[in-house]
């Protein structure tokens, strides 16, 4: 599938940010924790998280869907044949979030079994994290390295003190949810503390969990024998309320985003007014003004502004592909650092087809020269490498003048739900086709 696009229009309206994708899929998968039935809220929609809804399904999760964006799970019973079967083969190579299911079925059933998972191809993402984690706790890991999957056994976790070399948010959750019914005390030192991690804890805690020191990097887990039923609500997704921030800025529109979670956004909000963006907060919403020009700052000494991300609570490196696209219509120049991932910043030579000044330095680094919107992006035809850049650039095209083509949006449709839809209540002109 592809999108038409005929940007250069301005925009303008209310929109309503989707369900946090990254803390549905830690949300899903600690529904294995209990054979009670979990009920969860404001659940986005996307392909992401229809296939691990799937794959839940097919292990032996009864499922079902009240009304839009609600679902309830029991896990009485898991058919781990399926998880030897071609078809979970197929489906958790497809969605790197499937690794998630690791920690609950190890803490509760002694054993996990999952092939090598997928996702963006934006770089290496080990998963050592986990699988040292998880160690710790008294699991045991086998890796055949012909069918690419690993087994992981366990039947008697005890909870010990672990200093996790990378604040890695999957692998953080994967060791919280074994942790959770370990025999005795766990310390997770290092964790990461993004958000997402803070209500997955949230809800364990209300399924009957003990956890302290919750929203910090030190984590004290006292394991329980047994978790029950609860109602949870995920948070707004905060990176699709940076994407509509970079979207309003890029085409010099008035757009009002509705119930953010503001406490919730860390850096975002400083990250776009670095590059001048305006905000205005009202209450719980985000109002972006309509702005000709927008200016990026520097530092008080007058050397180049760098953005890069870090570990919350530093900026989320979901936004540097849209934070780099709205700095090309800046005034000013700024260096984009993406320390994470060594390929997240390969599709700015799309960018610079469509008019863009930028040098890319190396795989992390990228420097943008500001057109300051006195030249306008050209229409092209291009294609969605992941998620984020595919968004990127499709705030891009929105703003170029013309027709421009965006093929493999199912990368999109991965982490934003009805979109396009969503757009043209705001006015953009933007057609789905096969």
């Amino acid at each position: 599938m592809h999108y038409e696009i005929n940007g250069g229009k301005k925009l303008s309206g209310t929109i309503f940010p989707q369900g946090a994708k990254n803390e549905a899929l830690e949300v899903l998968c600690a529904t294995l924790l209990t054979p009670e039935t979990i009920e969860i809220n404001n659940i986005p929609e996307i392909s992401d998280i229809v296939n691990l809804i799937d794959l839940l399904t097919e292990i032996g999760v009864e499922v079902t869907h009240p009304q839009k964006g609600k679902y309830t799970f029991t896990a009485k019973e898991i058919d781990f044949n399926y998880l030897k079967s071609d078809s979970f083969r197929v489906k958790s190579a497809k969605l790197r979030g499937s690794v998630m299911i690791i920690g609950p079925l190890l803490a509760r059933f002694g054993y996990a079994y999952l092939p090598k998972p997928g996702g963006d191809k934006i770089g290496r993402r080990h998963l050592d994290t986990h699988f040292i984690g998880l160690k710790k706790l008294g699991a045991e890991f086998s890796f055949d390295s012909v069918e690419s999957s690993y087994s992981i056994s366990g039947k008697n976790l005890k909870g010990t003190y672990i200093l996790l070399e990378e604040a890695s948010v999957t692998g953080t959750a994967n060791i919280i949810m074994a942790a959770v019914l370990a025999k005795g005390c766990t310390t997770i030192f290092n964790a990461a503390c993004e958000p997402y991690i803070l209500q997955l804890c949230k809800m364990l805690n209300s399924m009957g969990a003990d956890i302290s020191g919750v929203g910090s990097n030190l984590l004290k887990i006292n394991g329980v024998d047994y978790l029950h039923a609860c109602s949870h609500t995920c948070l707004p997704d905060m990176i699709e309320v940076g994407s509509f921030i970079g979207l309003a800025a890029m085409t010099g529109s008035c757009i009002k985003i509705k119930n953010v979670s503001l406490p919730n956004l860390g850096l975002i909000p400083s990250a776009f007014e670095k590059l001048g963006v305006k905000l205005i907060f009202d209450n719980d919403d985000i109002i972006i003004p309509e702005q000709e020009n927008y200016q990026i700052a520097s530092y008080i000494d007058g050397s180049i502004l760098t953005i890069a991300d870090a570990p919350w609570p530093g900026l989320t490196p979901d936004l540097l592909s849209v934070l780099l696209v709205v700095a090309t219509q800046a005034k000013g120049s700024v260096l984009i650092h993406q320390k994470m991932f060594e390929s997240r910043l390969f599709f700015v030579d799309k960018l610079i087809d469509m008019g863009a000044q930028i040098i890319l330095c190396d795989p992390h680094r990228a420097t943008i020269i500001g057109l300051d919107h006195k030249f306008p992006l050209k229409p092209t035809t291009m294609t969605s490498p992941d998620i984020r850049a595919g968004v990127a650039l499709l705030i891009a095209a929105l703003s170029a003048p013309g027709k421009s083509i965006i093929h493999n949006i199912e990368q999109i449709d991965r982490g934003y739900e009805n979109l396009d839809e969503r757009l043209k209540n705001l006015g953009a002109d933007i057609i789905r086709k096969q």
